[in-house]
């Protein structure tokens, strides 16, 4: 799991600023730019790509990238004295390595949503659990770090072919129409469904049962 408590590097963007500058064609330029975020793109969305769980544990302040690289994890908790912000605005930009591509699909008050967007304004738990943000609020860091480190084993006790299938059902999902998924979890689970795994899940719930 993630532990996140902070935003983006301003060091490394002014370093990247500062090179983009030395290039006196406007056009090569802006290939410089594109390939810079593009790259930073790629990292954060290889956090939404890998084909495990992946949760987050958000305590301090999550600003800026904080909420791309969070946006990007599959479970996000947070401890109640987080403080958020969509901060790209206030930077003179439109965030684009994750809150704005991929939150959308998930997010249940898009007024709100887009408020905080527009506006850059910091906003509390109450507001992160409000959007959709957030799915559950802990009192301490440690209670949360506790919490996430718990559900991270259940989840590791499950069957890694259940779960990694899912996920990689559940990224299809929001990017497909329903018959879309529908073809694709016909063919995925044409081969899943022959794992031994099933067959051990069904005698230890029935020996259970018989208990």
């Amino acid at each position: 799991f993630f532990e996140i408590f902070s935003g983006i590097d301003i060091e490394h963007l002014s370093t990247v600023a500062a090179e983009s500058v030395e290039i006196d064609d406007i056009a090569r330029r802006a290939l410089h730019v594109r390939s810079m975020i593009q790259r930073t793109q790629e990292s954060l969305r290889a956090v939404d790509k890998c084909e495990k769980p992946v949760i987050a544990a958000i305590h301090g302040y999550c600003i800026g990238a904080g909420i791309d690289l969070s946006a990007s994890c599959d479970i996000r908790y947070s401890s109640r004295d987080t403080t958020f912000s969509i901060k790209e605005v206030d930077i003179g930009l439109a965030a684009d390595v994750g809150s704005l591509q991929i939150l959308p699909k998930s997010i249940t008050d898009h007024g709100l949503f887009r408020e905080l967007v527009f506006t850059s304004r910091t906003f509390d738990t109450n507001e992160a659990q409000q959007i959709g943000l957030i799915s559950r609020v802990f009192d301490t860091r440690e209670a949360l770090l506790d919490a996430a480190i718990s559900l991270a084993n259940v989840i590791a006790c499950k069957s890694p072919i259940a779960v990694q299938g899912s996920k990689i059902n559940l990224n299809y999902a929001r990017d497909h129409t329903v018959d879309d998924n529908f073809t694709f979890v016909r063919t995925w689970n044409s081969a899943m469904l022959l794992t031994e795994d099933i067959v051990k899940n069904l005698m230890t719930t029935s020996v259970s049962n018989e208990k």
